[in-house]
């Protein structure tokens, strides 16, 4: 789970500064030393590490914080204020360009960062805002490149313009826009090849397509799990070609978080956009203060609500025709599919706990919590019956359920356990009219799955 490491370090010191009733100097930088080490273990750049002690302190040591009702708290405010100026303070948006001209967007960085993925991701972003991108294949040195992005452009539905291997990358971009300015297509996206490391030849045709056609917004991909290396990646990329912001990937495996708090800092480019997860789904907006709030464990319930809300969106008419019949207690095994489904969608039960305060980055507690094989092994057993059965829960006699427990690889017990418990489920929704009324309808609002 991303900066897991890093928030339990700083919660520990945290709870050592709420425990004591008055702080002295002494106190507040026993802590500050402290979180430094925690941040140069989470691979934070020395510099940036240095210059944010310096700021907590200046700030922390004062009469007003060391007098006030709770000065532990007080400096875990500045703490939270200082990480998210950090980050950048504002969350910044992608420039499109005005009325019907296309915005055209090239995208870089190594081999093995995520590039192709997270340009498909990024234009699925775009088309959920009523955009049309296209997606341009310029990769044309690494084996299945463009296939890949075929593959990720159709599971978008988003257009892909491909010219094969045998065109250079400056000319295949040149006949990109030409086809988007037929085709209505008003975001061009320019996959661009990498390299397993900075060269001139990379540098070279970036530099290339640049010259070539105008280029609106440079983007960066990163590797989050490369840590500090990803940071000298980005300065280096900015200094030889110029981007205007970075999108983080592969954040979910990256226990440390030193990326995220250094790039702003080092290279003075924001970061826009952060993978979460492999799905094409899983890529979220920055928001340096949610970063922050999750780094010190404060959780995320904003980015949660906003997660709820799309997911939600997807299918306005079955949400609702979902919660009429759990005001009726008539919620069936159908009903139970759709909502581990959307569950799946928010990143499993695991991941919106993950975001609810107190519980950010404890992953191991949250494994002991959420017992994600056995709720897979409840969609196994609703999966082994038949679409009359999950309709109709009354169908299912001894005979029936043997059935299923075969089906789903489990013991008998534990079909009649669940049904047991779906049914207790039903009967609280149907005597809770008043309650169930609001689960489906508007925005942020969140149904449990039962």
């Amino acid at each position: 789970m991303a900066f897991e490491s890093l928030t339990d370090k700083l919660q520990n010191v945290f709870k050592s500064l709420r425990s004591k009733g008055r702080l002295t100097q002494e106190d507040v930088r026993t802590a500050l030393k402290e979180v430094k080490m925690a941040l140069l273990e989470a691979d934070v750049n020395f510099k940036v590490v240095k210059q944010f002690i310096k700021s907590v302190e200046e700030r922390a040591v004062g009469q007003d914080v060391m007098n006030g009702l709770n000065p532990g708290q007080m400096v875990i405010k500045i703490v939270n204020e200082e990480m998210t100026a950090l980050m950048g303070s504002e969350t910044t948006e992608i420039a499109l360009q005005p009325g019907k001209a296309a915005t055209v967007i090239l995208m870089c960085g190594l081999q093995g960062a995520g590039k192709t993925t997270a340009t498909a991701k990024l234009a699925g972003k775009f088309k959920s805002k009523g955009k049309k991108p296209l997606l341009v294949a310029c990769d044309i040195y690494r084996p299945a490149a463009i296939e890949q992005l075929q593959i990720n452009g159709q599971k978008q539905q988003v257009d892909v313009f491909s010219m094969g291997t045998g065109h250079k990358p400056v000319n295949i971009a040149k006949a990109a826009i030409e086809h988007a300015a037929k085709n209505g297509n008003n975001i061009v996206i320019l996959d661009t090849a990498g390299r397993l490391h900075i060269d001139v030849d990379m540098m070279t045709e970036l530099q290339e397509i640049r010259e070539a056609v105008t280029v609106h917004q440079s983007i960066l991909v990163v590797d989050a799990m490369t840590g500090q290396d990803a940071v000298n990646v980005a300065k280096e990329f900015d200094e030889k070609v110029g981007i205007d912001g970075v999108i983080l990937s592969k954040l979910d495996g990256d226990t440390r978080g030193g990326a995220a708090l250094s790039i702003k800092a080092v290279t003075g480019k924001p970061i826009l956009y952060v993978s979460t997860g492999e799905k094409l789904s899983d890529l979220e907006q920055f928001y340096p203060d949610r970063m922050a709030g999750r780094i010190l464990g404060m959780g995320d319930v904003l980015s949660l609500i906003d997660k709820v809300s799309a997911n939600l969106d997807i299918d306005a008419g079955k949400e609702k025709e979902m919660a009429a019949r759990m005001k009726k207690g008539k919620f069936d095994f159908e009903d139970y599919l759709e909502s581990m489904k959307q569950m799946r969608n928010m990143g499993g039960l695991s991941g919106i706990l993950g975001m609810m305060p107190g519980l950010s980055g404890k992953a191991a507690e949250l494994e002991g919590m959420v017992d994600e094989k056995q709720l897979a092994r409840m969609e196994a057993i609703v999966l082994s019956m038949t679409q009359e059965e999950r309709r109709n829960p009354k169908l299912l006699n001894p005979s029936r359920k043997h059935r299923i427990a075969r089906g789903a690889g489990v013991d008998i017990s534990m079909v009649n356990r669940f049904i047991k418990q779906f049914e207790q489920s039903q009967k609280m929704m149907k005597q809770l009219p008043g309650m169930m009324g609001g689960m489906g309808r508007g925005k942020g609002k969140f149904r449990l799955p039962f």
